[in-house]
């Protein structure tokens, strides 16, 4: 094993972003943590890729690239305003 969080796939909802790993996990955090997402709609957020050999999701349409590792870090008080 490689030890690479890689993902499988993602979903949005109003709230959360979901994102399904390889291994089966889920990880959701909340859209509050995303600014450059929050003003963009269902179908836009649903037109992502996954670059990096899974470990990443990028929105070309937005310029925003997040990593799966990103996601698994708790203190995002500096993002959420």
């Amino acid at each position: 094993m490689n030890g690479l969080i890689k993902a499988k796939t993602v979903r949005v909802d109003d709230s959360y972003m979901h994102v399904t790993l390889e291994d089966g996990r889920i990880i959701s955090t909340p859209m509050a943590w995303y600014k450059p997402l929050q003003s963009a709609t269902l179908a836009q957020l649903k037109n992502y890729k996954l670059i990096c050999l899974g470990t990443g999701i990028e929105w070309e349409e937005f310029d925003y690239q997040l990593s799966i590792e990103g996601m698994l870090v708790t203190n995002k008080q500096e993002e959420v305003a």
